[in-house]
């Protein structure tokens, strides 16, 4: 059996808050699409080559669709076969988690985007390694041998590596 991987992004560098529109509403600026795009390029060379079981599901804040969208578009992957997961917008890791544990095991990697503090805490929480991602930055892990994403809880991940800043 293929090794489980699990790769949890942050959105890209967002514009500010501001009293114009809602947190949700806030869009990618310019250093946020650059960035995403050279982290894109990045994992893609991580990937097996030409596995298609890969998914990416994606919180539906809007920062966070950009950012999925132009991963997608780097690796290859289809727009219309993300999963789009409001559930992840403002969500407690263990929110997340339980997000995770739906996915099929017939996935060999998964993509998961979304936000801070939920995600560093879902990596601390299931790699026993404290992790802050910053901004675009990608946390790599691999789930335990024998272990699939309906089984991933405390300590069931080891942290490969962190693609970013």
């Amino acid at each position: 059996m293929q090794p489980k991987l699990l790769y949890i992004i942050r959105h890209a560098k967002a514009e500010e808050f501001s009293f114009d529109k809602t947190d949700f509403e806030r869009g990618l600026i310019d250093k946020g699409v650059k960035r995403a795009g050279e982290h894109a390029l990045i994992l893609k060379k991580q990937f097996s080559n030409h596995d298609d079981k890969i998914l990416i599901v994606s919180s539906t804040a809007r920062r966070a669709v950009q950012t999925a969208q132009i991963f997608a578009d780097i690796i290859g992957y289809p727009e219309d076969k993300i999963q789009w997961c409001p559930a992840i917008y403002e969500a407690h890791y263990l929110e997340i988690l339980k997000n995770i544990n739906n996915i099929s095991a017939n996935y060999n990697q998964v993509l998961v985007f979304g936000h801070n503090p939920g995600l560093s805490d879902l990596i601390s929480y299931i790699s026993d390694e404290f992790v802050n991602l910053k901004t675009a930055n990608i946390a790599c892990l691999k789930i335990v041998e024998g272990l699939d994403y309906s089984t991933l809880s405390a300590n069931t991940a080891n942290l490969n590596k962190l693609i970013g800043d």
